[in-house]
């Protein structure tokens, strides 16, 4: 699961906020775009991508109190997608997540720094193969805005942005550092519209 807890994000989803987001209630990430995209260098030849995608979650978003607002999204391990099937087999493998059906990562929220109108730093604990870390997520709130077409037309939506780095080794996942990069960089978006 990829958490983030209530006061932090909450200051975030009001930082230029429409009418349409004020209210109150629940926001449901839409999966279809909704991604954590990471990359790593490979032996100084190539960055190489992989990506989490279509995971479920919400954002409890409280008007009249932002600090009891959260968010939730659940990210299994086995749903990462790298393009190779091979490749995928070798992070599920005993080198890296040594992974099963059950295991998630999580990120929980302990702070924000808002850095500008739609920016801030996020900082939380990040829970990844078992093992807690602190990490900082660079967030910008992309829009905030009624969806504009469709069956979703007029439905309250949000869409955030944010960058991070990690470094894999202190989560366990050292395998052939350095020569494959112990840094990774993360870029994640995320949209969420609000429930009925």
């Amino acid at each position: 699961m990829f958490k983030v807890a209530a006061t932090p994000l909450a200051v975030l989803l009001s930082m230029g906020a429409t009418a349409a987001l004020s209210e109150s209630g629940t926001y449901e990430l839409d999966p279809g775009h909704s991604q954590v995209l990471f990359s790593y260098n490979h032996i100084g030849f190539s960055e190489t991508f992989g990506m989490f995608s279509g995971f479920s979650g919400e954002i409890e978003f409280n008007e009249d109190d932002p600090s009891a607002s959260s968010v939730t999204v659940s990210m299994p391990v086995k749903s990462m997608i790298t393009g190779w099937d091979a490749r995928l087999q070798h992070f599920m493998s005993d080198d890296f997540f040594r992974a099963s059906d059950g295991d998630v990562v999580t990120f929980a929220s302990t702070s924000i720094e808002v850095t500008g109108e739609n920016t801030a730093n996020i900082s939380g604990d990040l829970t990844m193969n078992g093992i807690t870390k602190p990490v900082v997520l660079e967030t910008t709130l992309n829009k905030s805005a009624p969806y504009p077409f469709g069956a979703k037309e007029g439905t309250p939506t949000l869409g955030l942005a944010a960058t991070a780095i990690i470094v894999r080794s202190e989560f366990g996942l050292g395998a052939f550092a350095p020569a494959v990069s112990d840094e990774i960089e993360l870029l994640i978006n995320i949209e969420a519209l609000k429930g009925e």
